[in-house]
């Protein structure tokens, strides 16, 4: 089972505009959000569909689509995985000219050895995720699994969890990411506990590796996570957020959850992530191993 299997149970006048819309500060709320800065869903699959198709939908003249593909080696199991320049450069290319980002969602932490620096930079972000983690075996392990305790050692929730976190930090620190999607989401045996398990200390280390990394946090409206007390103490340590859908035709770009968050967390357009300009991005600021 893929993590799309798991999940997924402007117009041309407009195109212009959106491309430039974060380049002008708001005078007042969006109409149709009452946030000062225009909704931007930076997690869209073309899963079974078309960018065409996907730019014709209703919420596309409401919302600015970032578009991911998985990239990394064969070893993950998805319908498409960018291995290499030449399948990166042709993904590139679909897109360009659209009026969307172009990124990827990077698969593990081994993502990187198959793309050149100069390749990657042509990107506007990359974003990863913590959902995969080494299994006892020390093979990737998808933790939304069905049998993943058996594939993992959850026997100590509590010394799990301790891991978990030192791999979400693992996955910040050591790779070069812009956003970290799905953030807080926790596999099925600790996912009814959250609050138990996400305790401040927990959240904290989370969020400093975030703020030192430049990482920016996902408010995901498919999960419906982090939850609130998370976001605060991001907020409050200067971490940037991003939305994010994780949406397969026709979901994309419904955002309710992280509108709705960003209202409570009274989020400006400082407060959030944008693709940085040529020679900043995390791809170029950071060294190879």
């Amino acid at each position: 089972m893929t993590r799309r299997t798991f999940i997924g149970s402007t117009t041309a006048a407009c195109a212009t505009a959106w491309l430039h819309a974060e380049e002008k500060p708001a005078a007042k709320p969006e109409p149709a959000t009452g946030l000062d800065f225009p909704p931007m869903d930076f997690h869209v699959h073309l899963d079974k569909s078309t960018i065409d198709a996907v730019l014709a939908l209703p919420q596309a003249r409401g919302v600015k689509f970032g578009i991911v593909e998985h990239a990394g080696t064969k070893e993950n199991k998805y319908p498409t995985v960018l291995s290499n320049d030449e399948e990166l450069g042709r993904y590139l290319d679909m897109l360009a000219g659209k009026p969307v980002f172009r990124g990827v969602q990077a698969e593990w932490v081994d993502w990187t050895s198959g793309f050149s620096t100069a390749a990657l930079a042509k990107l506007d972000y990359v974003l990863t995720d913590t959902m995969t983690l080494p299994g006892k075996d020390g093979r990737r392990t998808k933790l939304w699994e069905k049998d993943v305790e058996s594939l993992v050692d959850m026997a100590d929730k509590q010394a799990f969890m301790d891991r978990f976190v030192d791999w979400h930090v693992q996955v910040i620190s050591r790779q070069p990411i812009d956003i970290l999607a799905n953030t807080s989401w926790l596999p099925a045996p600790l996912a009814a506990d959250y609050d138990a398990f996400w305790t401040p200390a927990r959240v904290q280390k989370v969020v400093d590796a975030a703020v030192k990394h430049r990482v920016a946090l996902e408010i995901s409206s498919s999960y419906k996570l982090p939850k609130l007390p998370f976001l605060k103490i991001a907020k409050a340590a200067g971490v940037k957020f991003s939305f994010g859908s994780n949406g397969r035709y026709p979901k994309m770009g419904l955002l309710d959850y992280s509108i709705a968050m960003a209202k409570e967390l009274g989020l400006k357009r400082s407060d959030m992530f944008m693709p940085a300009p040529d020679g900043q991005k995390a791809v170029q600021r950071w060294k190879r191993p």
